[in-house]
């Protein structure tokens, strides 16, 4: 196991590396210098990922059972072991390991979700779904009936039609194909139950609803929402780390980090105000 400097030391070669072509471009660097870098940053990726092996093995033991064998499971939480070493930021005063941890779970989940469901529902959904079910709940015991589709709508800030979409994956969701079996299987319910993280809605969730993060960032400039919404996948698509946001939009990851920041403290300061 890596200790903390050398958690730090590593993640600091592998995010020079993100910049040595730019550096090379622009002239302030040699070839030989960046591939110098380059091999630096290669040797210390392998290194932090063969150091915590051990980490992807002990959090795929804790979904066995649920329809994907512990090789594949090692496999998928590998994928996301990759995606921490990338994304690692050396200058947050983070462990590895507590940063990894969530990329390995989330690459873990996804793929129990999409392998295992007999119908299929993308991971944000169930997030919807919970939101959905929390709405539910909060307007029966007002109005002591269920809610028709334009009061769900009203009360959760979302058109009609995204209403409906949900409300017919909540019927999939509760299908008796989607609940465990007499034999003991595991269905739907029981694969997402994980007593070691929050649950989906909590961590989409957690602070506002989608509707009111989309009016935020209506905020703030079209490019820092921009990059937020690749950044943490707010438009139903998968997080992207700073280098691929960068190759997408062309700009430098540095840069790419730079605007996240200042985007996330401009979000805040218009939090506070409300």
């Amino acid at each position: 196991m890596l200790t903390h400097q050398e958690e730090r030391q590593l993640g600091g070669v592998i995010q020079h590396c993100y910049e040595v072509a730019d550096l090379f471009h622009s002239g302030q660097i040699t070839l030989a210098e960046k591939e110098k870098a380059e091999e630096e940053a290669h040797r210390a990726r392998d290194h932090m990922i063969l150091s915590n092996l051990r980490l992807v093995v002990n959090i795929a033991k804790n979904y066995l059972n649920r329809g994907m064998s512990l090789a594949d499971l090692i496999e998928e939480g590998n994928i996301g072991l990759l995606r921490g070493v990338e994304g690692y930021d050396p200058q947050r005063d983070t462990r590895f390991s507590t940063y990894a941890s969530w990329w390995i779970k989330q690459a873990i989940k996804r793929a129990l979700i999409n392998t295992v469901q007999p119908v299929h529902i993308p991971a944000y959904m169930v997030a919807m779904i919970g939101e959905w079910k929390k709405a539910a709940h909060e307007l029966e015991a007002t109005l002591n009936r269920q809610p028709t589709l334009a009061e769900m709508a009203e009360h959760m800030k979302l058109s009609e039609r995204k209403v409906r979409i949900i409300r017919r994956a909540v019927k999939a969701f509760s299908a008796p194909t989607q609940s465990g079996g007499a034999d003991g299987s595991f269905g739907l319910s029981e694969l997402l139950a994980d007593d070691r993280t929050p649950p989906p809605e909590d961590a989409v969730f957690s602070n506002a609803d989608a509707e009111v993060i989309q009016k935020l960032l209506d905020r703030i400039d079209e490019r820092e929402a921009t990059i937020l919404r690749l950044r943490y996948g707010l438009d139903n698509r998968e997080p992207m780390t700073l280098k691929e946001i960068g190759y997408k939009i062309g700009l430098t990851r540095e840069r790419v980090r730079q605007l996240e920041r200042g985007a996330v403290k401009k979000l805040k300061e218009v939090l506070e105000e409300h």
